[in-house]
């Protein structure tokens, strides 16, 4: 896209040339005030990153806690409550502040997802005024103590399959809460085991003897001194790889009676006599219509993966800018292991990616900010942002994952010491690949949507079901209602093993990359409906169908979301005004391109859109923009605005 020039330096790099200030501006965008508000709190509280490794299990979950209610006392936690609660309405907020939470202790980041996301977003979502009035203002200020029950022992992501039972009792006007087996046992519920005193239980709702499907209940679960009730049992998960300061518990209930008024009923109710009512008739549609307006969980795992990673990328570029190791020349001195070619390929890469990430995530902060202040109604929109949520958060976490890997590598032994951060990042954040969702699930969610254009039975449709509705239409059908189908159209007459598109366009030319990534996706989405449609017309069993094309519709949802990361970085590329954080964000952009389509390149090559020579030429030129990118490698991670104290990485950074 553009080659900084500047003034070279002694080692032959040119100076840094980025904005520092500007491009902390840009990032954290239109919520920086509420930004900047977290990173004070964070600071103030920055001494839980060390107390967290010398407190007993239970101080340590209880210094959390102090740490989370002082932080609800300043109204951080809670933008998306509605004013007259605590909150400010202002969904964005929420996500933006949450984002930032996870530069600090991620113990406190899950604690405050749990206790005002997942708690409070289900009394928010699903319950109506009664509920609002009850409960919204205790839980915004941090009085009020919940957990949000759905996961079970035997039931994970198929939530539907769930066998905890609220059955109602027209004669007391009450809903029974029963756990029928360990199976059914709420499991790995945070808040449980020591401080939650209600919970958003969900259930399967029988009344009359008819079984509705899943509804969310709220049940209390201690009394004032923080004992169980009678009928609820209470266990600790005990220690785990990481979180500890979250106190993960399992639930059971026997016979636990809550009144009527315990339905969260905003999608459905069930009346005094025992009549059921709802709205929307089909029992799927309405199961996931609930879900949908959960989605913020996922919204905000994906930030605060992304989050994790800065914090990595941070503390390995600036060890990097400082340690040195061998010399080029026997009269020279030890050499800046950022100067080290592959020091830079193992890095730049990988901060390439976090910048996309960033801008993918923030794009979908603000299309989850219209839908759920209802700037944006319709049902097209509602299920993209579902499906966009799965996609960012399953690609973000997994990038966290293994980008905290290769930065702990990077400072070697040092990284290995606690005190330099990287020991509690790889063990807190391990879990998000699998929490909100686990990610090789999501993204059967994404491929669902693509497969069927999120039709209006989109919401309906189980594994089986998207098998039959892709076999009964033609291939060319599905190709047509994505988003990319134009791409097609272009390509036409490229006959296999013409590379003449390929040849014509430049390596850094922004519509090449984004062209590579299309007809990757789209290629691969008719390849999917395909080999689905081939498997039932076959006779086979759609979920054998499913089973062995499973491979390629998770192939097909990755490709998808690379495409659309890379299309918010290039969307935000075109907005900047010429000057030095143009040119930096340019090389960055081209960076994240070009390593996506070397690291996937022998499918490009199987299918014909890149040349033995071609790839090389890649190669030669991701060296090159690593080359470039150097000199403005602290810049660009200080931009991130990771407070100093979070860093926690004195003995990497602390000497010269």
């Amino acid at each position: 896209m553009a080659t900084p020039t500047s003034k070279v330096s002694e080692n032959g790099y040119a100076q840094p040339v980025v904005d520092v200030p500007a491009l902390t501006r840009l990032l954290d965008g239109e919520h920086a005030a509420v930004r900047d508000k977290v990173r004070v709190s964070l600071v103030e509280h920055a001494g839980l990153l060390d107390e967290a490794e010398e407190l007993s299990r239970d101080a340590y979950r209880d210094r959390v806690l102090e740490t989370v209610v002082a932080m609800a006392g300043t109204g951080q936690t809670a933008y998306h409550f509605p004013a007259e609660y605590g909150g400010a309405g202002d969904f964005g907020a929420t996500v933006a502040a949450f984002e930032t939470t996870a530069f600090g202790d991620l113990s406190v980041l899950v604690k405050v997802g749990v206790q005002f996301g997942l708690w409070g977003g289900a009394v928010l979502n699903l319950g109506t005024q009664w509920h609002h009035d009850a409960y919204l203002a205790d839980i915004a200020a941090g009085r009020l103590l919940g957990c949000f029950a759905m996961t079970e022992s035997g039931h994970g992501s198929n939530v539907q399959a769930i066998g905890t039972t609220a059955t109602y009792d027209a004669e007391t006007r009450e809903f029974v809460i029963q756990t029928p087996d360990d199976a059914s046992r709420k499991d790995f519920i945070g808040n449980a085991a020591r401080h939650g005193r209600m919970a958003a239980v969900f259930a399967q709702l029988i009344v009359d003897g008819d079984n509705k499907g899943v509804h969310c209940l709220v049940v209390p679960l201690r009394d004032e001194e923080g004992q169980p009730l009678p009928g609820v049992r209470i266990g600790d998960c005990g220690h785990k790889m990481g979180l500890n300061g979250v106190d993960n518990g399992r639930l059971w209930f026997d016979d636990v009676r809550v009144p009527r008024e315990a339905l969260l009923n905003r999608f459905a109710d069930v009346s005094e006599d025992g009549a059921y009512s709802s709205e929307i008739e089909s029992a799927n549609r309405r199961f996931f219509t609930m879900l949908g307006t959960l989605v913020m969980g996922r919204v905000s795992v994906a930030g605060a993966g992304i989050s994790a990673s800065k914090v990595a990328m941070a503390i390995a570029t600036r060890y990097a800018d400082r340690r040195r190791q061998f010399a080029t020349d026997d009269d020279q001195p030890e050499q800046l292991l950022l100067d080290y070619g592959l020091h830079q390929r193992r890095l730049f890469p990988l901060l390439a990616r976090t910048y996309a990430l960033h801008f993918a995530q923030d794009g979908l902060r603000r299309q989850f900010d219209d839908v759920f202040s209802g700037r944006a109604t319709s049902e097209e929109i509602r299920r993209d942002l579902e499906s966009k949520a799965a996609g960012i958060k399953a690609l973000g976490t997994w990038h966290a994952t293994r980008t905290i890997q290769e930065c702990r590598e990077a400072c070697g032994g040092a990284g290995y010491l606690s005190a330099n951060r990287f020991a509690a990042l790889k063990a807190d954040t391990d879990v998000f690949t699998t929490f909100e969702g686990d990610n090789h699930v999501l993204l059967q969610l994404v491929a669902k949507g693509l497969l069927t254009d999120y039709s209006s039975e989109f919401g309906d449709m189980s594994q089986f079901d998207l098998v039959k509705f892709v076999a009964s239409m033609a291939v060319d059908q599905v190709v047509e209602r994505t988003m990319a189908h134009r791409l097609i159209e272009r390509l036409r007459d490229v006959l296999p093993g013409d590379d003449k598109w390929n040849q014509d366009a430049g390596l850094l030319d922004p519509a090449y990359h984004l062209d590579m990534l299309r007809f990757r996706e789209e290629h691969m989405l008719a390849g999917a409906a395909k080999r689905l449609k081939r498997g039932v017309d076959s006779g086979m069993p759609a979920g054998e169908v499913f089973s062995r094309v499973q491979d390629h519709v998770i192939a097909t949802a990755n490709a998808h979301v690379e495409r659309l990361v890379l299309e918010s970085f290039v969307a935000v590329f075109a907005t900047l005004p010429q000057g030095p954080n143009r040119v930096a964000l340019g090389l960055l952009c081209d960076l994240f391109a070009l390593s996506t389509i070397e690291a996937d390149r022998g499918w490009f090559m199987e299918h014909n859109r890149l040349t033995t020579n071609r790839s090389k030429a890649i190669s030669r030129e991701i060296n090159d923009l690593c080359r470039k990118l150097r000199p403005l490698a602290v810049d660009l991670v200080d931009a991130f605005g990771v407070p100093e104290e979070m860093l926690r990485a004195e003995e990497l950074l602390s000497w010269e």
